[in-house]
């Protein structure tokens, strides 16, 4: 019955669509008007490490979305005999933060620089001083003013800077639009006004007048909108962009494009204030939403907002699971080297649940997945590595315990900071990403490590594209609600959720752990300046 109640509703239009580009997946959800997924399509790619900088190329860009958007719509075709050409509302979303500039004839001026970019420490530093507001390496603006220290040829020459769901939404809509949690990412975002901070955009102009730049800081900028709020519709243009067959029709209506971040907030019901999400996949963030401001300004913790403009903390970590996934592709290989057939989901599910047999504290085992630089832990660059004691219990289950434990050691650091000097901690997290595909293991790990509950829905593995969704719907659905009764009142009314609480023996186990953890820094200090 539901089979056909939905070819219906693709048939009319009557869908919602959202698409999210991750740092290792793109992937497309089309939801139903219930908000139910009843598509997907994805396309994996990886970020290229050139000439010093992580990026990846246009070309790469628009041939993943659209390999992506032929994947969902042959699942639709497969799913239910039908092509889809019609949508009600759709919106992108990308990975926060980073640099993309244009010139007067919106050509990219420079190649993309990712957020896992660690190169803006001068410029950083400076701007956090000046503002008095942190402003880590990641965001657009550090990235700016690091170009202008360091006399970049392109920089007289801008006239655009935006984020990766802020350039793709452009080129669909022909709209210079952010949502407000992506630009909150980019510059400091005044909660009151819902736009950039007013001082710190003098502050900036007053730091970069002497360089005779014809542009304004303010100028630059894409415009801020929060979520609910008109941002354009699809164009012809954009339509072949995504659709290069034609099929797909233009004039849908398309929410402001957004960060994971926010995305994450969405799905996981986590926009209202005092309630906390954490996103675990290539890298790793923990957004608790603030009750008041903090009092002090911590390094370790980006202060950002939801989709409609609240304060949030964000404890943002550069690495994850990267190093863990390289792990399971290597026995991966050795399985096919001895002539087995490999299913990928079963390895990582079976080498998972291998985790939860290990030791409480990973058996003395020490292992940093630093592929890239950690700021949280001061290392401007990463070395991957594995260290133990001769009388360390060196097994499989010891060594995924504790690779699923150092993915979270970063995050657990700058947890610390704000449960023990803001007093900030939620009742209960919730979790999403590709860490929460295995049930019951990254949701206990996490909880011990976090000694907090931590919650999954059925629909953890949907993740942002699957939330940028629910905000295109949200601006033909809202009906004067805030974003969270919205949520609350026909998205997750029904929701099952499952809660896992800390135990006694991995809350002691994890302790262990970073004890070991922290201590060992200096292990990967020297490999960093060494290797």
């Amino acid at each position: 019955m539901e089979q056909n109640v939905y070819r219906e509703q693709i048939m009319e239009g009557d869908i919602y669509l959202g698409i999210e580009l991750g740092s290792t997946r793109i992937k497309a959800v089309l939801t139903g008007a219930d908000h139910t997924p009843i598509a997907s399509g994805s396309y994996g790619w990886e970020n290229q490490y050139e000439n010093g900088v992580w990026t990846y190329h246009l070309e790469e860009i628009w041939k993943g979305l659209q390999s992506c958007y032929r994947d969902l719509k042959e699942d639709v075709q497969k799913q239910y005999g039908v092509v889809l050409k019609q949508i009600r509302a759709m919106g992108i979303s990308a990975m926060m933060h980073g640099y993309m500039v244009f010139d007067e004839k919106e050509d990219l001026l420079v190649p993309f620089r990712t957020w896992r970019n660690t190169i803006t420490e001068e410029a950083a530093d400076c701007l956090t001083e000046t503002f008095q507001y942190n402003i880590p390496q990641r965001w657009s603006i550090a990235h700016l003013y690091q170009a202008i220290l360091n006399q970049e040829e392109h920089v007289p020459n801008i006239r655009f800077m935006t984020t990766l769901s802020g350039y793709l939404h452009w080129k669909m809509t022909g709209e210079k639009v952010l949502g407000i949690g992506d630009a909150a990412g980019m510059f400091p975002i005044d909660s009151v006004t819902k736009s950039y901070d007013a001082g710190m955009l003098e502050q900036f102009e007053a730091l970069v007048q002497n360089q005779g730049y014809s542009w304004e800081i303010s100028a630059i900028l894409p415009k801020v909108l929060c979520a609910g709020e008109a941002a354009g519709c699809l164009s012809e243009a954009g339509a072949r962009l995504l659709d290069p067959s034609g099929d797909l029709q233009a004039g849908i209506f398309m929410c402001p494009p957004e960060g994971d971040a926010g995305t994450g907030m969405t799905a996981t019901n986590s926009v209202g204030v005092r309630t906390g999400n954490v996103s675990a996949g290539t890298s790793v963030f923990a957004m608790l939403v603030l009750e008041k401001a903090l009092t002090h300004v911590h390094r370790e913790i980006d202060l950002v907002t939801t989709p409609v403009g609240d304060p949030v903390a964000m404890v943002h970590c550069n690495n994850c699971t990267s190093d863990l996934n390289a792990w399971v592709g290597l026995f991966a290989e050795f399985m096919e080297t001895m002539g087995m057939e490999v299913d990928q989901n079963r390895l990582y599910q079976n080498l998972y649940q291998k985790a939860m047999e290990g030791e409480p504290d990973g058996g003395d085992i020490l292992a940093y997945g630093y592929l890239s630089g950690e700021h949280i832990t001061g290392m401007e660059e990463g070395r991957p590595m594995v260290v133990r004691t001769p009388g360390a219990r060196f097994n499989l289950a010891n060594f995924m315990r504790v690779h699923l434990y150092t993915a979270l050691g970063a995050l657990k650091t700058g947890m610390e900071i704000l449960k023990k000097e803001e007093g900030v901690q939620a009742e209960r997290i919730m979790g999403h990403g590709g860490l929460f595909k295995t049930k019951g293991v990254g949701q206990q790990i996490m909880a011990d490590a976090m000694e907090t509950p931590v919650a999954v829905m059925e629909t953890a593995g949907e993740g942002g594209a699957w939330g940028i969704a629910l905000l295109a719907a949200y601006t033909q659905e809202k009906e004067g609600r805030s974003l969270d009764k919205y949520l609350e009142q026909e998205v997750f009314k029904d929701s099952k959720i499952e809660v896992l609480s800390p135990t006694e023996e991995g809350v002691r186990g994890y302790q262990t752990f970073m004890e070991r953890y922290t201590k060992g820094l200096v292990i990967e200090r020297t490999a960093v300046e060494n290797l």
